[in-house]
């Protein structure tokens, strides 16, 4: 519904420019990692990506991109970015709902207020982010009080919990699919945007960077699109969170399946798949 305009805004001459800054840089990649974090790049519980260092040293040694992907914001996203040397490669914000690009700013967009509007009208029992403040929001995500501003810098989605029964949640995602908002459950929320998904954003960055083989890692059910949508998929094992159900057997055959979980098991995949490369 909200697609197009659920983009983090960004000129064709921006996206031209990247593309040619990459051409010129290096030839084809003969491999685009796309990662979620919370849970798989990054520790579920301290958020730390250092398990992850012999996986990263291996894309590094190949040649390869690794496009974060996650439900963070940009605001969130950017620094990580930075600390992890990937500020040359584009990343996919809030779900899927933005595409963050080199060099590019979150842009201007009123999608949120909208999303926000809509959930008012819905029925009661979800508590999003926005209904939060930033110590809420910290004590609930194990964010420090600066990371939680940045996670309360959207543009595009809202997470959050609910809150009532079970019957109640049915309810309430009925209702929001009738006001043309979809529902993501994360390894930690329940997320409502106007339907873009990782899948989707994926796409678009395979149409730009035109990658030989594509992997993607998650290990939430709001990743499976994006794993489906690879060449290869891992779901690493996430002990803390909703389960990862098994695939159609066609699709289950090019999916591995993770016993460490984390960033341990996000090096341990890489590794494995790498191997022959």
């Amino acid at each position: 519904m909200e697609n197009s305009s659920a983009r983090i805004y960004i000129t064709h001459l921006q996206i031209s420019t990247f593309i040619e800054m990459n051409d010129a840089a290096a030839p084809a990649l003969p491999l685009l990692v796309f990662s979620d974090l919370d849970g798989t790049l990054l520790d579920h519980h301290d958020y730390s990506w250092e398990a992850a260092r012999p996986g990263l040293a291996r894309l590094t040694e190949l040649g390869a991109g690794l496009v974060l992907a996650s439900s963070k914001t940009a605001a969130e996203i950017r620094p990580l970015q930075q600390e992890m040397g990937l500020s040359h490669m584009p990343a996919i914000v809030e779900n899927g709902a933005g595409v963050l690009w080199p060099g590019t700013t979150d842009g201007d967009d009123d999608c949120y207020p909208r999303l926000r509007s809509l959930l008012k009208t819905l029925p009661s029992g979800f508590v999003g982010f926005g209904d939060l403040t930033d110590k809420e929001v910290a004590k609930q995500t194990g964010l420090n009080l600066a990371q939680a501003t940045l996670a309360k810098r959207r543009k595009f989605s809202e997470p959050g919990r609910w809150t009532g029964s079970e019957a109640g949640l049915q309810q309430f995602l009925s209702a929001a699919e009738r006001a043309g908002l979809h529902a993501r459950q994360g390894g930690r929320f329940l997320t409502l945007s106007f339907g873009a998904t990782k899948a989707d954003a994926m796409n678009e960055i395979v149409g730009h960077l035109k990658p030989a083989r594509t992997n993607a890692l998650g290990d939430a059910p709001n990743d499976s699109e994006m794993i489906r949508a690879a060449d290869q998929g891992v779901v690493i094992a996430n002990p803390d969170g909703p389960s990862m159900p098994p695939f159609p057997p066609e699709i289950e055959a090019r999916v591995l399946r993770t016993t460490q979980s984390g960033p341990r098991g996000w090096s341990d995949a890489i590794l494995t798949l790498t191997a022959g490369l």
